[in-house]
């Protein structure tokens, strides 16, 4: 049952008639008083309310409304429904605890998507089973660390929230993201990934909206933006916390309405797509400081999911570190490399990984692609700093790095990128290396 509050009786028709339709029994109240006299009497499993009763417009009534259903309900989520004008009397709304809030006038497939995601996420936890038929392809691990994120993911992934996925560099947001993905409705449909680190101002609509010809110098024919092409899927905006100030305002306005009008063209396109984004950095300490939007901080964290780093996960070491080996193995079939020993194992538990679990990957495919030949390796053989050894073998440390260099390109097969990643350099680090040296 869901009790909506407005003191707009058409509104309050209009709602009833598109719940009534969309199998939802409804309540309804025209004042704050009506309201909570029902919340007292009834347990409503969600409340869709205006933030506005009188001629004031400064939301004071709609404020104390919610405050007095969270009393009476707390589990209840709420939803406002307030004008664009109004975005940061809804932002104050969901400080104090509302679930999510819509403009008016609103799309109807899009509130009902609302009311679908607060009421499969307001669900007790009874579906224990949901983590054990995840697909979880690529994610390795079973710390309880990971364990209690993929219980996350199993629940959100068959909503529609949007997920804001935080934690260090290298920690693996990308693959939860393609996880939630994966386990959604929209599995069949596109996954887009947008980073937006850097990502100039003047390019931030041609490439999420879309040009048509002509629209700028260079604009030889139309192009579709990332948001067109995520249409009916998802969308991955990772490293959101870059993202200028201009752009934070356009992008606002597209998550709120689900449309926008590409570069050049009157015509507006309206688009279904959930949205997950990813960021290193903290982005409530951003909104203090007024360098990331409250209302855009607030439309993309209805979940906000926060990634363990790899020293939060000590057990999962071993396991991934078998896991890159492996990868290794396959994809240089014919080459023998060595087995990792427990004394590796141990060493590679305690160091401290500031690149997380990409780091921990360059290392166990760079050590064991320079100690190719050796049956076993041990904490000795873990090339942690090309620059660095525990034992010279060939006097300076430029002719080891030499070496190392042409015995990661020979095992390669002159593969730049292969070798790049082996010695856990760059490829334009890499090249500098190689005229450095003058290896050929």
């Amino acid at each position: 049952m869901i009790l909506i509050v407005d003191d707009d009786i058409t509104i309050l028709a209009a709602l009833k008639v598109l719940l009534k339709h969309s199998g939802y029994s409804t309540l309804q109240a025209t004042s704050p008083a009506q309201a909570i006299e029902i919340v007292r009497a009834e347990s409503p499993d969600l409340v869709l309310m205006d933030m506005n009763y009188t001629r004031s417009t400064d939301g004071t009534e709609g404020l104390t409304l919610l405050k007095q259903i969270k009393i009476f309900r707390p589990g209840v989520p709420v939803i406002l429904m307030t004008a664009w004008g109004s975005i940061d009397l809804a932002v104050e709304g969901v400080k104090a605890g509302a679930f999510d809030f819509i403009t008016k006038p609103w799309d109807n497939r899009k509130l009902l998507q609302r009311i679908e995601t607060a009421l499969e996420l307001n669900k007790p936890e009874t579906q224990e089973n949901r983590k054990d038929t995840l697909d979880r392809s690529g994610i390795i691990g079973n710390s309880p660390a990971l364990e209690n994120i993929l219980k996350t993911v199993a629940r959100v992934a068959t909503t529609n929230a949007p997920v804001l996925i935080c934690g260090e560099s290298g920690t693996g947001k990308e693959l939860i993201a393609q996880a939630i993905h994966r386990n959604s409705q929209r599995r069949n449909k596109a996954f887009i990934k947008v980073n937006l680190g850097g990502m100039p101002s003047s390019l931030f609509e041609s490439k999420m909206f879309g040009h048509k010809k002509g629209a700028f110098t260079g604009a030889v024919a139309d192009r579709k933006g990332r948001f067109e092409m995520a249409d009916g899927g998802t969308i991955f905006l990772d490293e959101i916390g870059e993202l200028d100030a201009v752009s934070q305002v356009k992008l606002l306005r597209v998550l709120q309405e689900q449309s926008f009008e590409p570069l050049g063209s009157s015509a507006t396109r309206h688009v279904d797509v959930r949205v997950i984004c990813a960021t290193n950095a903290d982005l409530p300490a951003m909104v203090a400081t007024r360098e990331f939007r409250e209302d855009l901080f607030y439309r993309i964290n209805l979940v906000t999911i926060n990634m363990p780093s790899l020293r939060q996960r000590p057990s999962d070491i071993p396991l991934l570190a078998e896991h890159f080996a492996s990868e290794l193995r396959k994809e240089n079939a014919g080459i023998e490399f060595p087995e990792i020993s427990a004394d590796a194992m141990a060493k590679l538990r305690s160091l401290p990984y500031p690149g997380n679990v990409r780091e921990l990957k360059n290392l166990i495919h760079r050590s064991l692609l320079l100690n190719s030949g050796e049956c076993i390796i041990n904490g000795t053989h873990l090339v942690t700093d090309i620059t660095k050894t525990d034992q010279p073998r060939h006097g300076s440390l430029e002719a080891l790095e030499k070496e190392k260099i042409e015995e990661a390109l020979r095992i390669s097969g002159g593969n730049i990128s292969q070798a790049a990643s082996a010695l856990g350099l760059s490829r334009a680090a890499l090249y500098r290396r190689i005229e450095k040296f003058n290896i050929r």
